[in-house]
């Protein structure tokens, strides 16, 4: 095996993978709430791979109720060197059309009270986000989606909407505004968490519709985006297959595997230890040996 073990946060469409071999579903506990699910282990090619699918199976969850920490968390705990999500999205831009592929490389976060952060008071950190998700890992996706034989544009700003509701037209044109291109409601906090978890991370975006803003078109239609997606998804398991075994045998580290080097700023005399405890997947290599 090799020194990767990639978690794959499965969106809308996407609730396992047909190419992982000796799958087992394990539950694994956390100390922020539930997961999602429980997460199917197992490997493809060299790879060792945790899907977690986001929704959970069956799709009980709207995305408002994703405990993105929970998730985070159990596949940090689950032994995760680097994370790949899967989401489906609008586009808010014509040369992003329905089928197409997308490597997410920047986000506006317009959630509403949804808990983005694993740090609080008695243990303040602040990650950079200025590059939020890992490039590296972006070009492996790209190149598994051409290889799964799919259409993939690398690079673009996700909107990370509340939900479950679409967005109005007004809404949805000032999304483009605002330079957005991809519209989706789960990419945030959970990149924010990634980050602090010091898991490289990377969101691999199929796009279902064209949102609401275009001029002289029906609205958004959940039976259109159900039927795009169906399709997206049978690649999207393709092109999971082909991003593992693309991966080259030595994983060589990423600075994100230390992003909270510099991040931490409270004195060690006012950590707050029940925190801490919370932290220990998360953080823990910072305080092991405190």
């Amino acid at each position: 095996m090799s020194d990767w073990t990639i978690g794959i946060i499965g969106g809308s469409g996407l609730y396992a993978i047909d190419a992982l071999e000796e799958a087992q579903w394990i539950k694994v506990n956390s100390p922020w709430g539930e997961p999602s699910d429980e997460i199917l282990c197992g490997k493809i090619g060299h790879v060792r791979v945790r899907f977690l699918p986001r929704h959970g199976r069956g799709h009980p969850l709207i995305p408002s109720k994703v405990n993105a920490r929970a998730n985070i968390d159990a596949l940090k705990r689950a032994g995760c060197t680097d994370v790949l999500a899967i989401s489906a999205v609008g586009s808010l831009a014509e040369d992003l059309p329905p089928g197409r592929f997308v490597t997410v490389d920047q986000f506006i976060d317009n959630t509403k009270g949804r808990p983005s952060s694993f740090f609080d008071s008695g243990f303040v950190a602040h990650v950079s986000m200025g590059d939020p998700v890992c490039a590296r890992l972006s070009k492996f996706a790209a190149n598994a989606v051409e290889t799964a034989g799919g259409d993939v544009t690398e690079g673009a700003t996700y909107l990370a909407m509340e939900g479950p509701q679409f967005s109005t037209r007004a809404e949805s044109r000032l999304y483009r505004h605002w330079g957005a291109e991809v519209i989706g409601m789960t990419g945030m906090p959970e990149a924010r968490l990634a980050r602090e978890a010091e898991l490289p991370y990377a969101l691999l975006a199929m796009v279902t519709d064209w949102d609401s803003w275009r001029e002289g078109e029906a609205a958004v239609d959940v039976s259109v985006i159900i039927e795009q997606m169906q399709r997206n998804s049978e690649l999207a398991k393709k092109a999971v297959e082909a991003f593992c075994k693309g991966l080259p045998k030595k994983r060589n580290p990423s600075p994100i595997d230390r992003a909270l080097d510099d991040a931490v700023i409270t004195a060690p005399e006012h950590h707050d230890k029940e925190l801490m405890t919370k932290l220990d997947a998360v953080a823990g290599r910072l305080f092991r040996y405190q």
